[in-house]
């Protein structure tokens, strides 16, 4: 699933980043926040899914998840979530105690965004600050705390990309968005999407710079960063905001973009 995968990658973006020059980055960690991902992206979900079960009646795409179409109860999903974040709260004790405070911290973020597209028209900038926390955490999982100057440009580079991916992929549900009363960013920029992606974009790869320099990176890195400036380019030259199949597409092309930037990391750390 595409969402697991753009949780999972700005994780192993720091991961790699934290590695000793000449080094792969750490296998076990990878692992770990890989296992993280997948049951970090699901209890998001499994909330997101409790929050809007009466919005998403009214969205055909969205009908028949099971809280919506009354498959489970209310009750059941709790059980089911508690499962989650029990499983998640074991691969995070693995972690240092610096990374499970930071982990910890992180749990607000989940639980309150799915709210934020009834009271804002950016709830993509939310996800964005909730999805690229692992920017953080792999640093210091590795290292033992933040290096700021590093973590916090890859964390700004992850939140403009989310902001790219999201709002791509809310244009897929504006019109019953607007019919419903929620909120999004697809909304707000409307026939200006396309300037407002390319501003998100170019944020993201001067943030990425920013980060490399700030660890010593090397020409792969530096190469990567351009592949993915021609991917986000490509993105969004083509896209076309009134077809949600394109919209679709686009927003699952990101994994791609992530995948560039962690085998440029790879190789401008050896």
């Amino acid at each position: 699933p595409s969402g697991t995968w753009l949780l999972y990658l700005p994780c192993a973006w720091s991961i790699g980043l934290a590695a000793e020059a000449g080094c792969l980055p750490d296998w076990r960690m990878l692992s770990l926040f890989g296992a993280g991902a997948v049951l970090m992206r699901g209890a998001g979900c499994t909330i997101n899914d409790m929050w809007d079960r009466d919005y998403d009646r009214k969205v055909a795409r969205t009908a028949g998840r099971p809280l919506a179409a009354g498959d489970i109860s209310t009750f059941q999903s709790f059980v089911f979530l508690g499962g989650q974040l029990s499983l998640a709260l074991c691969v995070l004790l693995c972690l240092n105690y610096y990374s499970i405070i930071l982990g910890a911290a992180s749990l607000s973020l989940v639980i309150t965004y799915p709210l934020m597209k009834r009271i804002t028209y950016w709830p993509q900038l939310v996800l964005g600050l909730t999805f690229n926390w692992g920017a953080l955490l792999g640093w210091s999982a590795i290292k033992g705390s933040c290096e700021w100057s590093v973590c916090l440009p890859l964390y700004l580079a992850g939140v403009m990309w989310t902001l790219v991916y999201d709002t791509i992929y809310a244009h897929q549900d504006k019109r019953d968005d607007i019919i419903i009363g929620v909120k999004s960013t697809a909304l707000q920029f409307k026939e200006d999407t396309k300037q407002w992606l390319s501003g998100f974009s170019l944020a993201m790869l001067l943030s990425l710079c920013m980060a490399g320099m700030n660890c010593n990176q090397t020409f792969p890195y530096y190469s990567a960063v351009a592949a993915v400036g021609a991917h986000l380019a490509h993105q969004i030259y083509t896209l076309d905001i009134d077809e949600p199949e394109d919209c679709w597409k686009k927003f699952a092309s990101n994994r791609t973009v992530g995948v560039l930037l962690f085998v440029g990391i790879v190789f401008g750390n050896l």
